[in-house]
C-alpha cells in the first residue's frame, strides 16, 4: 500500500474518520462506534509500518497523546477500563500497514 492509498496517512479517504486530538508527530483518529464509543487509533503522521519503526520522538509523542486521549475519554465516557495495544504484521492482526496504537 502506497502512502497515497493509506487511510491512516490520509484520514480524508475515510469520511467517517476524524482527528479529535493531535500533536506535531501523531494524531488520534476516531470513527463512530456503537459498541466501543470513543475508541480510536493513535497514528504517527509519518508512514511507519509498525511500532518498531517509530523514532524515539514518535514513541514519546504517541504516549503523550495517549494520556491526553485517556483524559478526554475519562471525562466524556467514564469507561470501566481500556484495551491498549499494537498489532504488528498481518499474522498478528495488523490489517493496515501503518503503525497504530489501538
Amino acid at each position: 500500500m502506497s502512502r497515497r492509498e493509506c487511510p491512516l496517512c490520509n484520514p480524508a479517504l475515510d469520511p467517517e474518520q476524524s482527528a479529535v486530538l493531535e500533536n506535531d508527530l501523531c494524531v488520534f483518529l476516531v470513527q463512530p462506534q456503537p459498541v466501543l464509543a470513543g475508541s480510536g487509533l493513535i497514528v504517527p503522521r509519518a508512514h511507519r509500518e509498525t511500532v518498531f519503526d517509530l523514532t524515539e520522538d514518535e514513541v514519546e509523542a504517541t504516549f503523550r497523546l495517549l494520556r491526553e486521549a485517556k483524559a478526554m475519554l475519562d471525562a466524556r465516557y467514564r469507561p470501566d477500563g481500556y484495551n491498549v495495544g499494537w498489532n504488528c504484521r498481518p499474522v498478528a492482526g495488523q490489517s493496515i500497514p501503518h503503525a497504530h496504537l489501538t
